[in-house]
């Protein structure tokens, strides 16, 4: 099973160094000149390949993983022909949108991934019914495949606007960010935590309150969309509806935090001491996080946050780089499949001090941006931040490929 899960691992971390080398393109032509290039195509296949190809598929092997331990069965083969089918759609899209955008091919495959998602989705559902043992975190994985199975109807929104040229600003808006919203903070997360509290259910076996930190996260989620539409005109009660969702996840956090920290030191005997580190800066974004949603409801500081483009992008790259992204490179060290070797570890150094830079450069680039200034060379910057990241992941990889 071990074997298995390290060579679908070994091709999502390929995949990651793809969205790296396609990150590092896109700002390069954003600092420079590259006139083959479709700037916003590219971007599509970025985001596209960057959820599937390396998140969702990385996720999907965790998750099997998990099964197979629990039920001392390897359920890889089971499970085969829908890692691949995420896979190949993965790569349809990352070589069809930079083409034609969205367009008969790339409408094709992100609808193939969906339905391939769907499967996994059903599937696993049933799978995770057979597991009577570590029930809360039954609940987190159920919780993640019921929000990425809805997040398909924010890509099939956005794929009929595009395909039909509709353009209608706050259509085009509210697709997207239901998707997002239910892809990062759904699917990505929920599934992360269930792999994080696996976890801690090893090391710490008596935590509190567990179902109610739960059940805040899982019943603000659907509510907490609407922080992402809070420059539509609503009425107040529905305000106050957002408001409360995103104290809830506030809260939840909180809780969790309150119960996981007295007993932290017995969790670190699960990781490496690399892997605790990672998973302590995956935390401190977390919090982050967290802590900007509750601020977002204040109009005017939701004003500022999504009318600058850099401040956008700095927050979904804080929760799929620093949040997502470290953890599953933490819960790839911890579960030993690899050694650590110079490579590796001189790898995941540059790549944290890549986010780091990165999201303090986009931050700065937004403030300037709100105080009508700009930052001399920021493009120049940036560029260096995604060489950086790009850097990073290949002595990652080259790290992982050695070992057999």
């Amino acid at each position: 099973m071990s074997y298995r899960l390290l060579q679908w691992l070994r091709i999502s971390f390929f995949n990651l160094l793809l969205v790296a080398c396609i990150g590092l393109i896109l700002r390069y032509k954003i600092a420079f000149t590259l006139l083959l290039i479709d700037q916003k195509h590219l971007l599509h296949a970025h985001s596209h390949f960057a959820f599937t190809g390396w998140i969702s598929m990385a996720l999907m092997a965790f998750m099997v993983d998990y099964a197979s331990r629990h039920k001392n069965i390897d359920l890889f083969p089971k499970y085969r022909w829908l890692l691949w089918g995420n896979l190949i759609t993965a790569y349809g899209m990352l070589f069809s949108f930079p083409f034609e955008g969205y367009g008969l091919f790339s409408i094709s495959f992100s609808t193939l991934s969906i339905f391939n998602s769907w499967i996994f989705s059903v599937l696993f559902w049933k799978e995770l019914n057979s597991i009577q043992n570590s029930r809360i975190v039954n609940l987190w994985f159920k919780a993640a495949l019921f929000f990425n199975a809805i997040s398909a109807f924010g890509a099939f929104s956005l794929a009929i606007l595009m395909a039909n040229k509709i353009v209608h600003q706050n259509w085009y808006l509210l697709a997207v960010y239901f998707f997002l919203h239910f892809q990062y903070n759904g699917w990505f997360f929920f599934t992360c935590m269930g792999l994080f509290i696996e976890k801690v259910i090893q090391s710490i076996p008596y935590i509190k309150k567990q179902k109610q930190i739960f059940w805040l996260f899982a019943g603000s989620c659907l509510p907490a969309y609407f922080l992402s539409a809070l420059w539509l005109s609503m009425p107040s009660w529905v305000y106050a509806i957002i408001v409360i969702s995103a104290f809830s996840q506030l809260v939840a956090w909180i809780l969790f935090l309150k119960q996981l920290l007295p007993k932290y030191q017995n969790l670190t005997t699960q990781y490496s001491k690399p892997a605790n580190w990672l998973i302590l800066f995956s935390g401190i974004a977390v919090s982050i996080k967290f802590l900007l949603q509750a601020a977002s409801t204040i109009p005017s500081i939701s004003t500022l946050a999504f009318g600058f483009r850099p401040i956008v992008i700095a927050y979904l790259h804080l929760i799929l780089l620093g949040v997502i992204t470290l953890f599953l490179i933490a819960n790839f060290l911890s579960s030993k499949l690899v050694p650590l070797t110079k490579n590796l570890l001189a790898g995941i150094i540059i790549f944290v001090f890549g986010i780091i830079f990165n999201e303090c450069l986009l931050m700065s680039q937004g403030v300037a941006a709100i105080l009508e200034n700009s930052i001399l060379y920021i493009n120049e910057w940036l560029l260096f931040a995604a060489f950086l990241l790009f850097l990073g992941m290949s002595l990652l990889n080259l790290g992982i490929k050695k070992i057999k």
